[in-house]
């Protein structure tokens, strides 16, 4: 069975929103190897509108030569919304209905990992209902104040299990979770 990963930037307050602003003074060739190894690590994204209307216009006109951007217009893309109808970046899926259905049986599919960037709204829907089997978040030491969070305020508790962590010279560092049984 595929796992579901959510990879999120995240600031030491956890934001996850605009992190183009506040990641680059920190951005570093440990960064991009991780980055590169986990996205040729799976074989699908999974995306929410907001993430895909930030994504859809880049990606296509991108290159490099570690690969990174053809791999990341080559995989499969699904793309969780009500109101797009039509997608021109190429192996792109809309999911519009049952999403919680539509990732489970995407994650019966023998094949590798689904990979989530960014979608704050789709990865908490996705928790709500058990689908999210890994959170790999990577924390830079910065504090905005404000903005979109990885877990929304308010949200249903949820116990999470440390996996791996890694601390990279220029302080950020990289932790993975998973769902953890609830202890009575």
């Amino acid at each position: 069975m595929r796992k579901i990963i959510a990879s999120e930037f995240v600031t030491v307050d956890g934001v996850m929103e605009s992190a183009n602003l506040w990641n680059s003074p920190f951005w570093s060739d440990e960064i991009m190897e991780f980055k590169l190894a986990e996205l040729f690590a799976v074989d699908a994204l999974l995306l929410g509108r907001v993430t895909y209307d930030i994504f859809a216009p880049v990606w296509p006109s991108q290159s490099d030569e570690a690969g990174y951007a053809d791999r990341m217009n080559s995989i499969p893309k699904y793309v969780v919304s009500t109101t797009l109808q039509t997608s021109d970046w190429n192996n792109t899926t809309i999911i519009s209905s049952d999403v919680a259905a539509e990732v489970a049986r995407l994650k019966e599919e023998p094949s590798q990992d689904i990979l989530i960037f960014g979608s704050a709204e789709l990865i908490d829907l996705l928790a709500d209902n058990g689908l999210i089997d890994e959170y790999r978040l990577m924390t830079f030491p910065v504090v905005v104040g404000s903005g979109k969070r990885v877990f929304k305020e308010g949200r249903s508790k949820l116990t999470l299990e440390l996996g791996k962590t890694t601390t990279l010279p220029n302080g950020v560092t990289v932790a993975s979770y998973h769902p953890a049984a609830e202890k009575v």
